[in-house]
């Protein structure tokens, strides 16, 4: 953002706040770092803190179930009603000329993973009572949030799948097994949608806020449980499958000690595989929005590749459906790797020495915050495209998509999944080699007998 578009920012951010009785030149305006959808600005009034939440675009949010406007609408019942979340102090109108959004009050605390994961074991217990209270809001008082069934949400992404190339393994495997075991209704509850670690706020130790209520519906609310269980939200904690701090057995009992409904393992399984389905698709539809222009940030086209990790992660949810002989096969060997070039540099060295000229030669002159999380998002893009050059395999593979959606293949056809383990452990390697289930996933099926 330019110095001249920042200034009309912090106008318009002034005119906003001076709506809200709140006076004074804003100060300290500053873009945090994260935020994979919206953007988060954080500035001051009058000495206080306060933060704006706003899309990237008014193109990035249409056809959403929750505009800008309900998503505060939401916060401030949730608050309203004891759950730990910001208070939402104003709305941007059309006439403020900055875009889409609302300003809450700063909460105190990080979102830093890192904090969050090393906050002591009790902060579990404090994220299972935030979620029953969750759980306990009265759906009447949020009329206009989508209801999510399991069956319409599983065609839901069939259909997605299907405009994304229906071409990826792992999730066709997915889809046939999430149609082949819905269960039955449960009570509708008010979710949050994104309860994770990196989306809440923790100060000394214990929970200060949920943040990013934009997916927030109606459903069962084994579906927030099993969310932040999810391998990618644990962030490394592989050994702790409850939000990284835990147990999941340690969760269900801290969310039924909270007032939270019984918890059923069969439903749990199900919204896992489900919600890892549902982000291998929203990280493929990164790409589109960027080639869209509905948000041309490089971040889009880093995330998209992240579907690599959800094909691992559901490979590794998904095996234990096959038979035995086929979990103990071997895999195909590896790709062996290019050899060391001579004479002219390759694209793939170029792209290594540009990144370390970006290492040494700009990071050093850029403050901590959103320019260096930015040039860490390049490094990353180099990376990837450095490692396609060097020999990526195709993750894609259409007609085997349709044989496991028709029924006619399923892991038990032999030397199917020692093939997929292969192919999705060698496109990881080459989109996100840094995944912590990756070396994990290789420990367990490259030791194969």
């Amino acid at each position: 953002m330019t110095a001249e578009s920042q200034q009309a920012l912090a106008e318009g951010l002034q005119r906003v706040m001076a709506r809200a009785s709140r006076l004074g030149p804003v100060t300290d305006l500053l873009r945090l770092s994260g935020g994979a959808n919206m953007q988060s600005w954080r500035f001051e009034v009058g000495g206080e803190a306060f933060v704006l939440r706003r899309a990237p675009s008014a193109e990035w949010v249409a056809g959403r179930a929750l505009d800008m406007a309900r998503e505060a609408a939401v916060i401030r019942c949730a608050q309203a009603n004891g759950v730990p979340a910001p208070e939402v102090v104003a709305e941007l109108e059309p006439q403020d000329d900055i875009g889409l959004g609302f300003i809450m009050r700063c909460v105190p605390g990080s979102p830093d993973p890192d904090n969050a994961l090393s906050s002591p074991p009790a902060l579990l217990a404090e994220i299972a009572a935030a979620m029953a209270k969750v759980h306990a809001l009265d759906p009447a008082a949020l009329p206009f949030l989508p209801v999510l069934e399991p069956a319409a949400g599983v065609e839901g992404l069939a259909a997605q799948f299907a405009e994304a190339g229906g071409d990826r393994p792992a999730i066709a495997l997915g889809l046939a097994w999430l149609r082949a075991n819905l269960p039955p209704p449960a009570p509708l509850s008010v979710l949050h949608g994104d309860l994770r670690i990196g989306n809440i706020m923790v100060d000394g130790g214990h929970l200060s806020a949920l943040l990013d209520w934009e997916l927030a519906h109606l459903g069962d609310a084994h579906e927030d449980l099993a969310f932040g269980c999810m391998t990618v939200w644990r962030f490394g904690r592989l050994d702790k499958r409850g939000f990284g701090l835990g147990t999941i057995e340690d969760l269900a009992r801290a969310y039924e000690a909270a007032g939270g409904t019984a918890f059923e393992p069969a439903r749990f399984r199900f919204w896992l595989i489900y919600r890892t389905v549902w982000w291998a698709l929203s990280a493929l539809s990164m790409g589109k929005g960027w080639r869209s222009g509905a948000d041309r940030s490089l971040e889009r086209v880093v995330v998209a590749r992240r579907a690599a990790e959800q094909d691992l992660d559901l490979l590794l949810l998904l095996e234990t459906e096959a038979p035995e002989t086929e979990r103990a096969r071997p895999l195909p060997p590896p790709s062996s790797a290019p050899p060391a070039g001579e004479g002219e540099p390759s694209a793939a060295e170029i792209l290594t020495a540009v990144s370390e000229w970006l290492a040494a030669t700009v990071k050093p002159h850029m403050a901590a915050g959103r320019e260096r999380f930015e040039l860490a998002v390049a490094q990353n893009a180099l990376g990837i495209v450095r490692r396609e050059l060097a020999g990526r395999p195709d993750p894609h593979d259409k007609a085997l998509c349709e044989a496991i959606l028709a029924g006619r293949t399923t892991l038990a056809q032999p030397g199917l999944l020692a093939d997929l383990r292969r192919r999705v452990l060698d496109t990881l390697a080459a989109d996100m080699p840094k995944y912590p289930a990756l070396n994990e996933a290789r420990r367990i099926w490259e030791s194969t007998p």
